[in-house]
């Protein structure tokens, strides 16, 4: 029990939409599970659930990882009893190698990585962590697809801004968000706090708009506030081949993989993931996307 309690301490501090962290997990003799948990959904923006399968898929890659650092070999089975669908795993480990100076780094950027909501300094990402990171998305049956191209990264762009506005203008959609976003200076374990976003939002080119917790109420942190000359980063698409719950799963561990990477490389990592709220982000049975943006890399889509 020692080993699990540890490995779920780890497992908690991944990324999930709008920090909800809607999972919840049970040890026994054979291992860990780890449950999807739809009291925590946002049943409005995310009825399908398909952001609460990336957050529990990115909850998973870090527990496994966990896993690696103390000496084992992690052995995960995805969606194990059809029965049972929020059962997102079995995770059971065995005696391994010594980690690798790789799985350390990641691991070592755990705590540390924060979601960004703002611009990016006008650098570009290195090509070799673009080649690092389409390697490790490769591990989850995942594509990463680096977006070159001007006129599609402002359309990109201009679909999340519309996406933006039309959140704003849905009651139902606006008090779900409120409900995870906490007033300055109220502590709680979840949610977004008022220090995790910029006071004003600031203006990149090409824009990509962060949710909108504050409400207009002046909340957020003022030292993340309007810097000219933003950039938008480098804008990507992080793509499964089909749109099932197997994919979203993938997909958050390929999403905290990335994540973790950037940290460790001193790049930060934006999430936009307005679109997928309004159901404009996928196609059934075409696939999942994800973009990112970043230079700082940062992702549009699950978590």
């Amino acid at each position: 029990m020692e080993i699990a309690r540890y490995v779920v301490g780890e497992a908690v501090w991944a990324p999930s939409v709008h920090n909800t962290q809607p999972w919840w997990f049970s040890a026994d003799s054979a291992g860990l599970s780890l449950y999807a948990e739809p009291a925590r959904q946002l049943t409005v923006a995310d009825p399908a659930g398909r952001e609460m399968l990336i957050s529990c898929g990115a909850a998973l890659f870090t527990a496994r990882l966990a896993l690696r650092v103390a000496g084992y070999v992690p052995q995960a089975r995805i969606l194990p009893d059809p029965a049972r669908p929020l059962l997102v795993a079995r995770l059971g480990w065995r005696p391994g190698p010594a980690p690798t100076d790789y799985e350390r780094r990641l691991y070592a950027q755990v705590r540390q990585r924060r979601s960004h909501r703002g611009g990016f300094a006008p650098l570009p990402v290195a090509p070799e962590l673009l080649t690092l990171l389409r390697e490790a998305v490769g591990r989850h049956g995942a594509v990463l697809r680096v977006i070159t191209d001007e006129g599609t990264r402002f359309a990109l762009a201009e679909v999340v801004q519309a996406a933006e506005r039309t959140l704003q203008l849905d009651g139902a959609r606006v008090r779900e968000r409120s409900a995870w976003a906490s007033p300055p200076g109220r502590a709680r374990a979840d949610g977004v706090p008022a220090t995790a976003y910029p006071a004003r939002a600031e203006l990149t080119r090409p824009y990509f708009p962060s949710p909108d917790f504050g409400r207009g109420r002046g909340w957020g942190h003022r030292s993340l506030s309007i810097v000219p000359g933003r950039s938008a980063g480098t804008v990507c698409l992080l793509e499964t081949s089909s749109d099932e719950p197997a994919d979203w799963i993938s997909a958050g561990q390929a999403l905290q993989r990335i994540l973790l990477a950037c940290t460790a490389c001193g790049v930060a990592a934006a999430l936009h993931s307005q679109p997928f709220e309004l159901g404009w982000g996928h196609e059934p049975g075409r696939g999942f996307r994800l973009a990112v943006e970043g230079t700082n890399v940062t992702a549009w889509g699950g978590v």
